[in-house]
Protein backbone atom coordinates (compact mmCIF):
# COMPACT_ATOMS: atom_id res chain seq x y z
CA UNK A 1 0.00 0.00 0.00
CA UNK A 2 1.55 3.44 -1.38
CA UNK A 3 -0.58 5.89 0.23
CA UNK A 4 0.36 7.26 3.75
CA UNK A 5 -1.39 6.05 6.10
CA UNK A 6 -3.61 7.71 9.14
CA UNK A 7 -1.73 7.06 12.07
CA UNK A 8 -3.53 6.76 15.83
CA UNK A 9 -1.21 6.35 18.49
CA UNK A 10 -3.00 5.39 21.72
CA UNK A 11 -1.05 5.90 24.94
CA UNK A 12 -1.89 5.62 28.15
CA UNK A 13 0.11 6.74 31.72
CA UNK A 14 1.68 4.41 34.26
CA UNK A 15 0.07 0.92 32.31
CA UNK A 16 1.66 -1.96 33.38
CA UNK A 17 2.06 -5.13 30.84
CA UNK A 18 0.16 -7.29 33.06
CA UNK A 19 -3.06 -5.67 32.05
CA UNK A 20 -4.61 -7.10 28.86
CA UNK A 21 -6.35 -10.11 28.84
CA UNK A 22 -5.40 -11.21 25.31
CA UNK A 23 -1.52 -10.67 26.75
CA UNK A 24 -2.26 -13.28 29.67
CA UNK A 25 -4.05 -10.98 31.92
CA UNK A 26 -7.10 -13.57 33.19
CA UNK A 27 -7.87 -10.93 35.95
CA UNK A 28 -8.69 -8.29 33.38
CA UNK A 29 -11.45 -7.40 31.03
CA UNK A 30 -10.18 -5.75 28.24
CA UNK A 31 -12.11 -7.01 24.90
CA UNK A 32 -10.95 -3.54 22.90
CA UNK A 33 -7.50 -3.72 23.25
CA UNK A 34 -7.76 -7.85 22.71
CA UNK A 35 -9.05 -6.61 19.52
CA UNK A 36 -5.80 -4.88 18.45
CA UNK A 37 -3.93 -7.90 19.67
CA UNK A 38 -6.04 -10.35 17.43
CA UNK A 39 -5.42 -8.37 14.37
CA UNK A 40 -2.14 -6.88 14.97
CA UNK A 41 1.44 -7.15 16.07
CA UNK A 42 2.27 -7.43 19.75
CA UNK A 43 5.72 -6.89 20.92
CA UNK A 44 6.09 -8.96 23.99
CA UNK A 45 9.46 -7.82 25.34
CA UNK A 46 9.05 -4.22 24.97
CA UNK A 47 11.14 -1.58 27.70
CA UNK A 48 10.92 2.34 28.46
CA UNK A 49 14.30 4.18 28.28
CA UNK A 50 12.99 6.06 31.89
CA UNK A 51 10.84 5.00 35.01
CA UNK A 52 8.59 8.03 35.12
CA UNK A 53 5.89 10.34 32.66
CA UNK A 54 8.42 13.14 31.44
CA UNK A 55 11.53 11.65 30.38
CA UNK A 56 10.06 8.71 28.82
CA UNK A 57 7.75 10.87 26.90
CA UNK A 58 10.76 13.06 25.73
CA UNK A 59 12.76 10.13 24.89
CA UNK A 60 9.95 8.87 22.58
CA UNK A 61 8.73 11.50 20.68
CA UNK A 62 12.64 12.72 19.92
CA UNK A 63 14.28 9.79 18.97
CA UNK A 64 17.09 9.98 21.94
CA UNK A 65 17.92 8.46 25.59
CA UNK A 66 17.45 10.69 28.34
CA UNK A 67 21.22 11.40 29.05
CA UNK A 68 21.29 12.43 25.09
CA UNK A 69 18.25 14.83 25.26
CA UNK A 70 19.12 16.28 28.19
CA UNK A 71 15.82 15.57 30.30
CA UNK A 72 16.46 12.46 32.73
CA UNK A 73 13.48 13.84 35.46
CA UNK A 74 9.76 15.29 35.60
CA UNK A 75 9.09 18.78 35.45
CA UNK A 76 12.19 19.50 33.18
CA UNK A 77 11.51 21.41 30.25
CA UNK A 78 11.08 19.84 26.30
CA UNK A 79 8.73 20.57 23.68
CA UNK A 80 10.84 20.41 20.18
CA UNK A 81 9.72 16.36 18.89
CA UNK A 82 9.55 14.68 15.20
CA UNK A 83 6.10 15.71 15.20
CA UNK A 84 6.95 18.41 13.37
CA UNK A 85 8.44 16.65 10.83
CA UNK A 86 5.36 14.75 9.86
CA UNK A 87 3.35 18.10 9.91
CA UNK A 88 6.36 19.35 7.74
CA UNK A 89 5.37 16.18 5.66
CA UNK A 90 1.55 16.65 4.48
CA UNK A 91 0.42 15.10 7.73
CA UNK A 92 -2.77 17.02 10.08
CA UNK A 93 -1.15 16.21 13.46
CA UNK A 94 -3.57 16.41 16.58
CA UNK A 95 -2.99 15.56 20.30
CA UNK A 96 -5.96 14.94 22.47
CA UNK A 97 -5.36 14.55 26.05
CA UNK A 98 -2.28 14.37 27.78
CA UNK A 99 1.70 14.53 26.43
CA UNK A 100 3.09 16.06 29.60
CA UNK A 101 5.46 18.46 27.74
CA UNK A 102 7.05 21.15 29.51
CA UNK A 103 5.64 23.77 29.19
CA UNK A 104 2.21 21.99 28.91
CA UNK A 105 0.81 24.10 25.99
CA UNK A 106 4.01 23.78 24.05
CA UNK A 107 3.09 23.43 20.21
CA UNK A 108 5.70 20.51 20.23
CA UNK A 109 5.09 20.09 16.67
CA UNK A 110 1.08 19.55 16.14
CA UNK A 111 -1.58 21.43 14.39
CA UNK A 112 -3.81 21.00 17.41
CA UNK A 113 -3.51 20.42 20.88
CA UNK A 114 -6.71 19.30 23.49
CA UNK A 115 -4.41 19.70 26.24
CA UNK A 116 -5.52 17.40 29.43
CA UNK A 117 -3.05 16.94 32.23
CA UNK A 118 -2.60 15.50 35.55
CA UNK A 119 -6.15 14.62 37.29
CA UNK A 120 -5.52 15.23 41.15
CA UNK A 121 -4.02 18.99 40.85
CA UNK A 122 -3.37 21.89 39.25
CA UNK A 123 0.53 21.97 38.12
CA UNK A 124 2.43 23.22 40.53
CA UNK A 125 3.82 26.71 39.72
CA UNK A 126 1.64 28.24 37.99
CA UNK A 127 -2.58 27.73 37.37
CA UNK A 128 -2.73 25.68 34.05
CA UNK A 129 -6.31 25.09 33.46
CA UNK A 130 -6.20 22.16 30.54
CA UNK A 131 -9.58 21.53 28.71
CA UNK A 132 -10.71 19.14 31.36
CA UNK A 133 -10.85 21.87 33.65
CA UNK A 134 -13.07 24.01 31.46
CA UNK A 135 -15.07 21.09 30.72
CA UNK A 136 -15.86 20.66 34.64
CA UNK A 137 -15.92 24.59 34.98
CA UNK A 138 -19.20 24.60 32.42
CA UNK A 139 -20.81 22.16 34.47
CA UNK A 140 -19.84 24.45 37.80
CA UNK A 141 -17.83 21.61 39.19
CA UNK A 142 -13.67 21.40 39.58
CA UNK A 143 -11.92 18.38 39.35
CA UNK A 144 -11.74 15.91 42.18
CA UNK A 145 -8.03 16.74 43.94
CA UNK A 146 -5.89 15.67 46.66
CA UNK A 147 -6.85 18.79 48.59
CA UNK A 148 -10.42 17.54 48.84
CA UNK A 149 -9.13 13.49 49.45
CA UNK A 150 -6.77 14.71 52.28
CA UNK A 151 -10.02 15.85 54.08
CA UNK A 152 -11.20 12.22 54.11
CA UNK A 153 -10.92 9.78 57.52
CA UNK A 154 -9.53 6.72 55.93
CA UNK A 155 -6.98 9.35 53.57
CA UNK A 156 -4.08 7.43 54.31
CA UNK A 157 -5.89 3.96 54.24
CA UNK A 158 -6.94 4.21 50.56
CA UNK A 159 -3.02 4.30 48.85
CA UNK A 160 -4.19 6.61 46.18
CA UNK A 161 -7.69 4.43 45.41
CA UNK A 162 -11.06 6.96 45.68
CA UNK A 163 -14.15 6.85 43.69
CA UNK A 164 -15.17 9.05 40.92
CA UNK A 165 -17.88 10.73 42.34
CA UNK A 166 -19.25 12.69 39.83
CA UNK A 167 -20.75 12.33 36.60
CA UNK A 168 -18.93 9.48 34.77
CA UNK A 169 -18.80 11.53 31.45
CA UNK A 170 -16.86 14.16 33.43
CA UNK A 171 -14.08 11.11 34.47
CA UNK A 172 -10.73 12.45 32.71
CA UNK A 173 -10.27 9.09 30.78
CA UNK A 174 -14.26 9.18 29.60
CA UNK A 175 -13.65 13.01 28.92
CA UNK A 176 -10.52 12.23 25.98
CA UNK A 177 -12.07 9.53 24.48
CA UNK A 178 -15.09 11.25 23.66
CA UNK A 179 -13.43 14.11 22.53
CA UNK A 180 -11.57 11.97 20.42
CA UNK A 181 -13.97 10.48 18.49
CA UNK A 182 -15.96 13.95 18.97
CA UNK A 183 -13.30 15.41 16.90
CA UNK A 184 -12.78 11.94 14.69
CA UNK A 185 -16.77 12.31 13.58
CA UNK A 186 -17.00 16.14 12.94
CA UNK A 187 -13.40 17.12 11.58
CA UNK A 188 -12.93 16.66 8.24
CA UNK A 189 -9.15 15.69 7.49
CA UNK A 190 -8.28 15.49 4.08
CA UNK A 191 -4.65 14.97 4.37
CA UNK A 192 -3.47 11.89 6.38
CA UNK A 193 -3.75 11.94 9.72
CA UNK A 194 -1.46 11.36 13.15
CA UNK A 195 -3.57 11.51 16.28
CA UNK A 196 -2.12 11.19 19.85
CA UNK A 197 -4.82 10.11 22.35
CA UNK A 198 -3.04 10.15 25.80
CA UNK A 199 -5.41 9.26 28.81
CA UNK A 200 -4.53 9.90 32.31
CA UNK A 201 -5.20 6.99 33.58
CA UNK A 202 -4.27 4.24 35.08
CA UNK A 203 -1.87 6.93 36.81
CA UNK A 204 -2.96 8.13 40.34
CA UNK A 205 -5.25 9.10 41.60
CA UNK A 206 -6.87 5.39 40.95
CA UNK A 207 -10.12 7.12 40.15
CA UNK A 208 -12.39 4.50 38.55
CA UNK A 209 -16.78 5.06 38.65
CA UNK A 210 -18.22 2.88 41.08
CA UNK A 211 -19.83 0.39 39.42
CA UNK A 212 -16.25 -0.87 37.60
CA UNK A 213 -14.53 -0.15 40.95
CA UNK A 214 -17.13 -2.90 42.71
CA UNK A 215 -16.70 -4.83 39.99
CA UNK A 216 -12.71 -5.70 40.36
CA UNK A 217 -13.37 -5.27 43.98
CA UNK A 218 -15.56 -8.76 43.67
CA UNK A 219 -12.67 -10.36 41.28
CA UNK A 220 -10.17 -12.66 42.06
CA UNK A 221 -7.12 -10.60 41.84
CA UNK A 222 -3.78 -10.75 41.77
CA UNK A 223 -2.18 -8.61 45.59
CA UNK A 224 1.52 -8.20 46.40
CA UNK A 225 3.35 -10.77 49.06
CA UNK A 226 5.92 -8.81 49.80
CA UNK A 227 8.67 -11.34 52.00
CA UNK A 228 10.36 -9.70 54.89
CA UNK A 229 14.13 -10.55 53.42
CA UNK A 230 12.90 -9.12 50.33
CA UNK A 231 12.75 -6.08 52.33
CA UNK A 232 15.46 -6.17 54.03
CA UNK A 233 17.78 -6.66 50.80
CA UNK A 234 16.52 -3.80 48.84
CA UNK A 235 18.42 -1.57 47.64
CA UNK A 236 19.13 1.68 49.80
CA UNK A 237 18.00 4.50 47.05
CA UNK A 238 14.24 2.76 47.02
CA UNK A 239 14.71 1.92 51.28
CA UNK A 240 14.81 5.63 51.22
CA UNK A 241 11.97 6.29 48.52
CA UNK A 242 9.52 4.02 51.27
CA UNK A 243 10.08 6.08 53.75
CA UNK A 244 9.60 9.47 51.37
CA UNK A 245 6.13 8.40 49.79
CA UNK A 246 5.47 7.70 53.47
CA UNK A 247 6.04 11.22 54.26
CA UNK A 248 5.36 12.96 50.56
CA UNK A 249 1.51 11.69 49.48
CA UNK A 250 2.98 11.69 45.49
CA UNK A 251 -0.59 12.19 43.59
CA UNK A 252 -2.77 11.17 46.19
CA UNK A 253 -1.14 8.18 46.88
CA UNK A 254 -0.46 8.52 50.76
CA UNK A 255 1.77 4.97 51.18
CA UNK A 256 2.36 2.73 54.00
CA UNK A 257 5.61 0.61 55.58
CA UNK A 258 3.15 -2.37 55.95
CA UNK A 259 -0.57 -2.15 54.10
CA UNK A 260 -2.44 -4.61 54.93
CA UNK A 261 -3.18 -7.28 52.21
CA UNK A 262 -7.21 -5.36 52.10
CA UNK A 263 -5.76 -1.87 51.45
CA UNK A 264 -3.41 -3.56 48.53
CA UNK A 265 -6.54 -5.47 47.12
CA UNK A 266 -8.40 -2.54 47.03
CA UNK A 267 -5.45 -0.53 45.51
CA UNK A 268 -5.07 -2.81 42.77
CA UNK A 269 -8.69 -3.02 42.24
CA UNK A 270 -9.48 0.53 41.32
CA UNK A 271 -6.18 0.72 39.40
CA UNK A 272 -7.40 -2.34 36.87
CA UNK A 273 -10.51 -0.76 36.70
CA UNK A 274 -9.45 1.99 35.32
CA UNK A 275 -7.78 0.36 32.93
CA UNK A 276 -11.33 -1.44 31.72
CA UNK A 277 -12.56 2.19 31.70
CA UNK A 278 -9.65 3.18 29.60
CA UNK A 279 -10.59 -0.10 27.15
CA UNK A 280 -14.43 0.68 26.89
CA UNK A 281 -12.93 4.42 25.21
CA UNK A 282 -10.38 2.43 23.09
CA UNK A 283 -13.48 0.51 21.64
CA UNK A 284 -15.39 3.75 21.53
CA UNK A 285 -12.07 5.57 19.17
CA UNK A 286 -12.77 2.22 17.21
CA UNK A 287 -15.95 2.41 16.23
CA UNK A 288 -15.52 6.34 15.02
CA UNK A 289 -12.53 4.53 12.87
CA UNK A 290 -14.68 2.62 11.08
CA UNK A 291 -17.04 5.25 10.44
CA UNK A 292 -14.35 7.56 8.56
CA UNK A 293 -14.30 4.90 6.45
CA UNK A 294 -10.32 4.43 6.27
CA UNK A 295 -9.64 1.40 8.04
CA UNK A 296 -7.58 -0.06 5.51
CA UNK A 297 -5.19 2.36 5.60
CA UNK A 298 -4.89 3.09 9.58
CA UNK A 299 -1.99 2.17 12.25
CA UNK A 300 -3.34 2.02 15.56
CA UNK A 301 -0.90 2.13 18.39
CA UNK A 302 -1.36 0.93 21.93
CA UNK A 303 1.29 1.03 24.48
CA UNK A 304 1.99 3.34 27.93
CA UNK A 305 4.80 5.41 29.23
CA UNK A 306 5.84 3.22 32.06
CA UNK A 307 4.01 1.01 34.27
CA UNK A 308 3.78 0.36 38.19
CA UNK A 309 5.17 -1.04 41.56
CA UNK A 310 1.75 -1.24 43.00
CA UNK A 311 2.92 -2.39 46.29
CA UNK A 312 5.56 -5.14 44.65
CA UNK A 313 9.11 -5.36 46.09
CA UNK A 314 7.40 -2.83 48.85
CA UNK A 315 7.27 -0.06 46.26
CA UNK A 316 4.78 2.55 45.36
CA UNK A 317 4.04 4.30 42.04
CA UNK A 318 7.28 4.43 39.09
CA UNK A 319 10.74 5.59 39.40
CA UNK A 320 12.47 1.99 40.51
CA UNK A 321 12.97 0.24 37.23
CA UNK A 322 11.82 -3.44 38.48
CA UNK A 323 9.87 -4.96 35.43
CA UNK A 324 6.54 -4.04 36.89
CA UNK A 325 7.63 -0.77 35.81
CA UNK A 326 10.12 -1.07 32.69
CA UNK A 327 7.93 -3.91 30.95
CA UNK A 328 5.18 -2.16 29.24
CA UNK A 329 2.69 -3.29 26.30
CA UNK A 330 3.48 -2.41 22.73
CA UNK A 331 0.66 -3.06 19.60
CA UNK A 332 0.39 -2.06 16.18
CA UNK A 333 -2.58 -2.97 14.43
CA UNK A 334 -3.08 -2.47 10.68
CA UNK A 335 -4.19 -5.43 8.98
CA UNK A 336 -3.88 -3.66 5.37
CA UNK A 337 -0.42 -3.36 6.08
CA UNK A 338 1.03 -6.03 8.27
CA UNK A 339 0.10 -9.68 9.08
CA UNK A 340 -2.11 -9.52 12.36
CA UNK A 341 -1.82 -12.37 15.25
CA UNK A 342 1.57 -12.28 15.94
CA UNK A 343 4.20 -11.52 18.92
CA UNK A 344 7.52 -10.89 18.75
CA UNK A 345 9.68 -11.25 21.40
CA UNK A 346 12.43 -9.84 21.01
CA UNK A 347 13.75 -6.78 23.22
CA UNK A 348 12.82 -3.84 22.03
CA UNK A 349 12.49 0.15 23.79
CA UNK A 350 9.38 2.20 23.45
CA UNK A 351 11.02 4.90 21.77
CA UNK A 352 12.14 2.73 18.59
CA UNK A 353 8.25 3.82 17.94
CA UNK A 354 10.10 6.93 16.51
CA UNK A 355 11.82 6.18 13.24
CA UNK A 356 9.35 3.18 12.53
CA UNK A 357 6.32 6.44 12.66
CA UNK A 358 8.35 8.61 10.47
CA UNK A 359 9.21 5.37 7.99
CA UNK A 360 5.12 5.17 7.43
CA UNK A 361 5.13 8.53 6.72
CA UNK A 362 7.68 9.01 3.91
CA UNK A 363 9.83 10.56 6.67
CA UNK A 364 13.75 9.63 6.32
CA UNK A 365 14.40 9.33 10.55
CA UNK A 366 17.67 11.26 12.19
CA UNK A 367 20.44 9.32 11.20
CA UNK A 368 21.54 9.83 14.42
CA UNK A 369 19.15 8.79 16.55
CA UNK A 370 19.33 6.06 18.85
CA UNK A 371 15.82 4.58 18.32
CA UNK A 372 15.86 1.72 15.98
CA UNK A 373 13.00 1.31 13.47
CA UNK A 374 10.60 -1.61 14.40
CA UNK A 375 9.44 -2.11 10.91
CA UNK A 376 11.17 -5.41 9.90
CA UNK A 377 9.31 -6.89 12.76
CA UNK A 378 5.93 -5.75 11.36
CA UNK A 379 7.07 -6.99 7.48
CA UNK A 380 8.31 -10.28 8.85
CA UNK A 381 11.58 -9.51 7.74
CA UNK A 382 14.54 -10.43 9.68
CA UNK A 383 14.64 -8.94 13.03
CA UNK A 384 17.12 -9.18 15.76
CA UNK A 385 15.91 -6.79 18.76
CA UNK A 386 18.56 -5.11 20.65
CA UNK A 387 20.47 -7.38 23.12
CA UNK A 388 20.26 -5.43 25.87
CA UNK A 389 17.81 -2.77 26.75
CA UNK A 390 18.62 0.72 28.72
CA UNK A 391 16.75 2.77 31.30
CA UNK A 392 17.98 5.80 33.46
CA UNK A 393 16.43 8.74 35.71
CA UNK A 394 18.17 12.06 37.42
CA UNK A 395 17.82 14.34 39.99
CA UNK A 396 13.39 13.41 40.22
CA UNK A 397 11.78 14.13 43.80
CA UNK A 398 11.30 10.51 44.80
CA UNK A 399 14.96 9.71 44.15
CA UNK A 400 16.57 11.05 47.15
CA UNK A 401 18.58 8.22 47.83
CA UNK A 402 20.86 8.66 44.33
CA UNK A 403 21.33 11.14 42.08
CA UNK A 404 21.37 8.97 38.79
CA UNK A 405 20.53 5.28 38.27
CA UNK A 406 21.11 3.48 35.25
CA UNK A 407 19.74 -0.12 34.39
CA UNK A 408 20.53 -2.13 32.19
CA UNK A 409 18.81 -5.39 31.12
CA UNK A 410 19.80 -8.47 28.93
CA UNK A 411 17.13 -11.30 27.93
CA UNK A 412 18.40 -13.09 31.07
CA UNK A 413 20.08 -10.62 33.71
CA UNK A 414 19.20 -6.86 34.85
CA UNK A 415 21.56 -4.62 36.54
CA UNK A 416 20.83 -1.21 38.24
CA UNK A 417 24.03 1.06 39.02
CA UNK A 418 23.28 4.05 41.15
CA UNK A 419 25.65 6.56 40.80
CA UNK A 420 28.45 7.11 43.64
CA UNK A 421 27.39 4.26 45.26
CA UNK A 422 29.28 1.16 45.63
CA UNK A 423 25.98 -0.23 46.13
CA UNK A 424 23.88 -1.62 43.06
CA UNK A 425 21.10 -4.39 41.90
CA UNK A 426 21.69 -7.61 40.01
CA UNK A 427 18.94 -9.77 39.16
CA UNK A 428 18.46 -13.65 37.45
CA UNK A 429 15.49 -12.42 35.69
CA UNK A 430 15.27 -16.58 34.48
CA UNK A 431 15.48 -17.86 38.25
CA UNK A 432 12.35 -18.22 40.64
CA UNK A 433 13.37 -15.49 42.62
CA UNK A 434 13.23 -13.02 39.53
CA UNK A 435 13.92 -9.59 40.99
CA UNK A 436 13.25 -10.24 44.92
CA UNK A 437 16.88 -11.57 45.38
CA UNK A 438 20.13 -9.39 44.69
CA UNK A 439 22.55 -11.28 43.77
CA UNK A 440 25.56 -8.07 43.63
CA UNK A 441 27.08 -9.10 46.42
CA UNK A 442 27.24 -12.64 45.49
CA UNK A 443 30.36 -13.97 44.55
CA UNK A 444 29.18 -16.38 41.90
CA UNK A 445 27.79 -13.62 39.61
CA UNK A 446 30.29 -11.57 39.33
CA UNK A 447 31.30 -12.26 35.54
CA UNK A 448 27.59 -11.42 34.98
CA UNK A 449 28.24 -8.12 37.01
CA UNK A 450 31.06 -7.40 35.06
CA UNK A 451 29.93 -7.66 32.01
CA UNK A 452 26.71 -5.57 32.54
CA UNK A 453 28.53 -2.32 34.35
CA UNK A 454 30.74 -3.21 30.76
CA UNK A 455 27.64 -2.54 28.90
CA UNK A 456 26.81 0.13 30.72
CA UNK A 457 29.85 2.12 29.88
CA UNK A 458 29.79 1.07 26.29
CA UNK A 459 26.30 2.51 26.45
CA UNK A 460 27.22 6.00 26.78
CA UNK A 461 30.48 5.45 24.48
CA UNK A 462 28.94 4.60 21.73
CA UNK A 463 25.77 7.41 22.84
CA UNK A 464 28.64 10.24 22.88
CA UNK A 465 29.67 9.39 19.61
CA UNK A 466 26.83 8.52 17.29
CA UNK A 467 24.95 11.70 18.86
CA UNK A 468 27.58 14.28 18.37
CA UNK A 469 25.71 16.27 16.05
CA UNK A 470 22.74 15.83 17.32
CA UNK A 471 22.49 18.83 20.28
CA UNK A 472 21.57 20.84 17.48
CA UNK A 473 18.99 18.75 16.60
CA UNK A 474 17.63 18.62 19.72
CA UNK A 475 18.02 21.96 21.64
CA UNK A 476 16.44 25.10 20.27
CA UNK A 477 18.51 27.61 18.88
CA UNK A 478 17.92 29.59 21.51
CA UNK A 479 18.93 27.29 24.08
CA UNK A 480 21.64 26.60 22.45
CA UNK A 481 22.88 30.46 22.53
CA UNK A 482 22.05 30.46 26.15
CA UNK A 483 24.04 26.81 26.83
CA UNK A 484 27.27 28.81 25.39
CA UNK A 485 27.21 31.95 27.57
Amino acid sequence: MSSAPDIVFIITDQQRYDTIAALGASHMDTPNIDRLVATGVSFSDCHVTAPSCVPCRASLFTGYYPHTNGVLANGQPWSKTWVSDLSSSGYQCVNIGKMHTIPYDAKAGFDERFIVENKDRYLEGRWFFDEWDKALASHGLRKQQREDYRKMEDYRDRLGAFTWDLKPKLHSDNFIGDTACWWLRTKPVEQPLFLVVGFPGPHPPYDPTPEIAKKYLDKDIPVPDVSDHELADLAGPWIAKREHDVEVDHDSVAWKLNPTSEELRRMRAYYYANVEMIDIQVGKILDALEERGNMKNTIIIFTSDHGDNLGDHGLSQKWAPYEEVTHVPLIISAPGRFKGGRTIKEMVQLFDLAPTILEWAGVKPNPNFEAISLNPALKSEKFVGRSHVFCEQAGDVNMTGTSYLTMVRSQTHKLVHFRGSDEGQLFDLLSKEKETKNLWNDPDSVEIKQDLLRRILEFHIESTVQTRDARRLIVSPADAMHMTQ
